[in-house]
């Protein structure tokens, strides 16, 4: 018997929060191009149910239906600086902090053997 997901039971605060403002701006995008969510869930190949709970901002939605949604609406640019590793400043300290200082002699010595 499986469990219940726990991120899907008690997603973090931020988690929840940012994916319905995805939602909301989902929606504002489909209204803005005067779209019914039937008329999109068919562009992209899924339900309406799908599109509903994409734009409820619902963590179970799954990442190829908010891809979907943006490719749709020709916004999926936007998704390409999602996590964008020239942006990810604490990655860079830690890739840094790991970097070597010096070179180390090895013990193989050198051959002129051409």
């Amino acid at each position: 018997m499986t469990g219940i997901n726990k991120l899907i039971k008690a997603p973090p605060f931020a988690v929840e929060n940012t994916l319905k403002q995805l939602g909301i701006n989902l929606r504002t995008a489909r209204l803005r191009r005067n779209l019914t969510i039937q008329q999109v869930a068919e562009k992209i190949g899924t339900g309406s149910r799908a599109v509903s709970d994409a734009e409820k901002g619902k963590i179970s939605t799954g990442v190829g239906v908010y891809a979907a949604l943006l490719w749709a609406y020709d916004l999926l640019d936007q998704l390409d600086n999602v996590a964008e590793p020239t942006k990810d400043q604490e990655g860079q300290t830690l890739a840094l902090s790991r970097e070597r200082l010096r070179a180390r002699k090895s013990n193989e010595g050198l051959d002129n053997d051409f």
